[in-house]
């Protein structure tokens, strides 16, 4: 009797000792889940893939992939363009372009001086206009921020050019 009733303790608690592994486990995977979720951020989509049908070579481009980072597409800044991507005759116009003057008060809107003024180089950039709707200083800044931040968002060849400022074909 005495052995049966060791032997039951030990079977009682083999069968406590295995659940608490059991549920220790299960904590365990619980957690590893929990984290794995709160890494996990599905990728923002942005509209890119309607403008790499003709422009592929700005996918990958450091400017347009740090911008998708941040779910900010071609269209934040270059506007949905509809007209122009179902242009087959590439004669429409993007519907937002920027000439060289404006170019740095544009990219402010967004990233303004108080966020860029610590950096010693943006002293020549800070130098110009200051919001969208300002002309620039004849002798304002000799850069803008794609000289830096864009050298490669530049159409490298054009069939078409139009006036960045009014839209107008200057070459076709």
């Amino acid at each position: 009797m005495k052995v049966t009733k060791i032997r039951g303790v030990a079977i009682g608690l083999s069968i406590a000792s295995g659940l608490l592994l059991v549920l220790a486990a299960s904590c365990s995977l619980q957690k590893k889940h929990e984290t794995e979720q709160a890494e996990y951020k599905p990728k923002p989509f942005v509209a890119n893939p309607f403008c790499y049908a003709c422009h592929a070579d700005f996918e990958g481009e450091k400017l347009v992939t740090q911008h998708e980072k941040a779910a900010i597409g071609c269209e934040r800044c270059h506007g949905e363009s509809e007209r122009h991507r179902s242009d087959e005759a590439n004669i429409a116009p993007p519907e937002i372009m920027y000439p060289r003057e404006k170019i740095n008060p544009t990219c402010m809107m967004c990233h303004p001086r108080d966020a860029i003024k610590h950096v010693g180089a943006h002293e020549v950039i800070l130098a110009g206009a200051d919001t969208v709707v300002d002309e620039s200083e004849p002798d304002g800044a000799d850069k803008v921020c794609t000289d830096c931040h864009a050298k490669q968002h530049k159409m490298s060849v054009r069939i078409v050019r139009w006036n960045k400022a009014t839209g107008d074909i200057i070459r076709n």
